[in-house]
């Protein structure tokens, strides 16, 4: 990722972290509508759920430029979420839900620029979490 893109992601989190609870409910709601099929992925109480999203996504966020030593973190977050059932074709609904949260979040400081970036850094950390979980599924 470009120093600007990283610039963006991390500023429009920031501004993200205060409505965080906020944040994480338009996230699973707009995922349980587009894909319904994940619902039964998650078991305990989804406020618990949604605090555990914003914090991984902050860790991730503050990683941006040292991806070296988030990507691995990442890739054994996704082998851990074969056993629940998530497949390859989960992760797109995923960053759909994901943009539409922060767009709906965030308002007009939700930039075209700044859209590209997390679609940037979504596609990233997704493709190489992908990789990690259904080679090692395969296998």
């Amino acid at each position: 990722m470009h120093e600007s893109e990283i610039q963006l992601v991390q500023a429009s989190f920031a501004k993200v972290a205060p409505i965080a609870d906020q944040a994480a409910g338009i996230f699973y709601d707009r995922l349980f509508e587009i894909a319904p099929h994940v619902k039964p992925y998650f078991k305990g109480d989804m406020k618990v759920q949604g605090a555990k999203l914003m914090t991984t996504l902050g860790v991730v966020v503050k990683g941006l430029r040292d991806l070296d030593k988030i990507v691995p973190v990442a890739q054994q977050l996704a082998i851990g979420h074969v056993a629940y059932g998530v497949t390859p074709e989960d992760y797109a609904p995923v960053g759909e839900a994901l943009i539409y949260a922060l767009k709906t979040g965030l308002g007009d400081d939700f930039t075209p620029d700044t859209a590209n970036a997390w679609i940037r850094a979504y596609e990233t950390l997704s493709s190489a979490m992908i990789e990690a979980a259904y080679s090692k599924a395969a296998e």
